[in-house]
């Protein structure tokens, strides 16, 4: 990693390194390109590989079915031709536009300097949704994510949410925990009818209508009372995964002078944004028809670094040819 306090140079740099980043990545380099990737997360793939990794991903052209892990491994692997250089870690505060270039500023005083940039954040940061009984007992049995099954083998889970990450990790762990039990505040769920008849079919225990009133033990969680209406219920739980969505902020890219709807950044058919040298592609985008899929995202990188290319080097092509044909 580039020592602190420096000044890079490159071709492409890409805001953002979860799936579409990466693919960007490679994609740079196969139309030449030097790239540099940053990320505010330690590691590479985002969302994906902070709150997703064991999450089967059936939409991907080629795989019928990929872990999230998998998919970001594959990716970060293709992604290597190109050498990128990865600032991770470290999150861009700053940007600036010229007729010649962008430079985008670090929190930690680095400063990259780049031809064009292209814009890969997903949501921008994000947190996690609090769950109010825990706020004691987070990281003593608590949790956001599950990053790895293995740590709930055997043990009595307790899941709180009714989206599509509360039900795959039902999913997922009914088969290696002692129990599951999916509690949710509405009787209706926001998680893909599929995956909802599929825990239902399960011996995953579903409380509707309900809400974790306490949370109780010693050095970590024990067990959990669970409101339900004026009925107090109690259910022993050494791990409460609170899956609850999570909180997105575009932080500083707010000031760049990007245009934006809500949190979205504004692009055309190019991927271009409203300003010069400057595109975006994945799920921060925003434009007539846009759909928030994964291998959108991919297309769309590929769309944007071709056409940015463009812009780094007006004799090129915004087509390149096919990746499969020899030189």
């Amino acid at each position: 990693m580039p020592p602190l306090d420096d000044t890079i140079e490159t071709d492409l740099v890409i805001i953002g390194g979860g799936p579409t980043g990466l693919f960007a990545a490679y994609y740079a380099g196969f139309r030449g390109l030097r790239v540099a990737v940053i990320d505010s997360l330690p590691e590479l793939g985002g969302q994906v590989t902070a709150m997703y990794p064991e999450k089967a991903i059936l939409d991907v052209a080629g795989f019928p079915t990929v872990k999230g892990r998998e998919l970001v491994a594959g990716l970060v692997e293709q992604a290597a031709v190109a050498d990128p250089t990865y600032l991770l870690g470290r999150s861009a505060t700053k940007m600036t536009t010229g007729d010649d270039g962008v430079s985008v500023g670090l929190e930690d005083g680095t400063t990259v300097s780049a031809k064009a940039a292209l814009i890969t954040a997903g949501i921008g940061k994000f947190s996690p949704r609090p769950l109010p009984a825990a706020d004691d007992w987070i990281g003593r049995g608590v949790e956001f994510f599950v990053p790895s099954f293995a740590p709930y083998q055997g043990k009595d889970v307790v899941i709180v949410g009714g989206g599509d990450s509360a039900f795959d990790w039902a999913v997922h762990l009914e088969p290696i925990a002692k129990s599951v039990t999916l509690v949710h505040r509405r009787d209706a769920f926001r998680a893909h009818e599929r995956t909802v008849e599929q825990v239902r079919a399960s011996s995953v225990e579903i409380i509707t209508k309900a809400e974790i009133s306490a949370i109780r033990g010693g050095s970590s969680v024990e067990e959990i009372d669970i409101a339900v209406g004026d009925e107090i219920i109690t259910r022993p739980a050494q791990a409460v995964v609170a899956a609850l969505g999570f909180i997105a902020d575009l932080g500083p890219m707010k000031e760049w002078g990007l245009e934006l709807d809500k949190r979205h950044v504004v692009v055309d058919s190019a991927m271009k944004t409203n300003l010069d040298r400057v595109f975006a592609a994945g799920d921060i985008t925003e434009y007539p028809g846009k759909v928030r899929l994964i291998a959108v995202g991919f297309g769309e990188a590929a769309t944007a670094v071709n056409n940015a290319a463009v812009a780094i080097d007006p004799s090129a092509h915004v087509f390149p040819g096919h990746s499969s044909e020899g030189s």
